[in-house]
C-alpha cells in the first residue's frame, strides 16, 4: 500500500514556500527563482509553469515542475519538465513514474501534448514513455546533455 499522494501546487497553494525551499535545496537554484515560478503558476493565467509534489503526510518526498525552458540553448523545445527528484528512502517505489505520468496527463488535458526534459540520465526516462530527441547544451555547461520528448497518446476512441 502506497503511503504517499501526488498533488498539484495549484490545489494546495499553502505549500508554496515549503515547495520552493525543497526544490531550491535539491537543485541549488536560487529560492527566488522557484518562488517566482510558483507564484506565476498560482496566478492561473497559463498552464505553464506548474509544480507537482509527492507527499508522505506533510513531508515532500518528491516533485517536479513544468517550465518554458530548463536552462538550455534550444528555446524552441518547450515546455520542459524540470526538477525531477525523489528522496533516497523513497526511490524504487514508482514515485518518479507516477509524478511523470501525472504531469503528462495534466498537461495533455490542458492542450499541451508534447513535453521535453533535459537530463544526463540514460535509460531512466524510457521506462516511462519518454524518447531521446537530441543533444542540447545547458546554459554555461561545457558538455552536451540529453533532451527527451514525450508526446501524449491519442485516444483510441478517435475512430469515427
Amino acid at each position: 500500500m502506497k503511503s504517499y499522494k501526488i498533488v498539484k501546487l495549484t490545489d494546495q497553494p499553502g505549500r508554496k514556500e515549503q515547495a520552493a525551499n525543497w526544490f531550491s535545496q535539491k537543485w541549488s537554484v536560487p529560492l527566488s527563482a522557484y518562488q517566482e515560478s510558483m507564484s506565476e503558476a498560482l496566478s492561473g493565467d497559463s498552464p505553464v509553469p506548474q509544480w507537482y509534489l509527492a507527499l508522505d503526510k506533510e513531508e515532500i518526498i518528491g516533485g517536479l515542475g513544468v517550465i518554458e525552458n530548463d536552462f538550455h540553448n534550444r528555446r524552441d523545445l518547450a515546455p520542459n519538465v524540470c526538477g525531477v527528484f525523489v528522496e533516497n528512502p523513497y526511490r524504487c517505489q514508482g514515485i518518479a513514474g507516477e509524478l511523470l505520468s501525472t504531469v503528462c496527463d495534466d498537461m495533455a488535458a490542458q492542450g499541451i501534448e508534447t513535453l521535453y526534459l533535459l537530463t544526463d540520465h540514460t535509460s531512466f526516462y524510457e521506462r516511462y514513455g519518454w524518447e531521446f530527441f537530441c543533444m542540447v547544451r545547458g546554459d554555461g555547461e561545457p558538455e552536451m546533455s540529453l533532451m527527451y520528448i514525450h508526446k501524449a497518446k491519442k485516444g483510441l476512441q478517435d475512430t469515427d
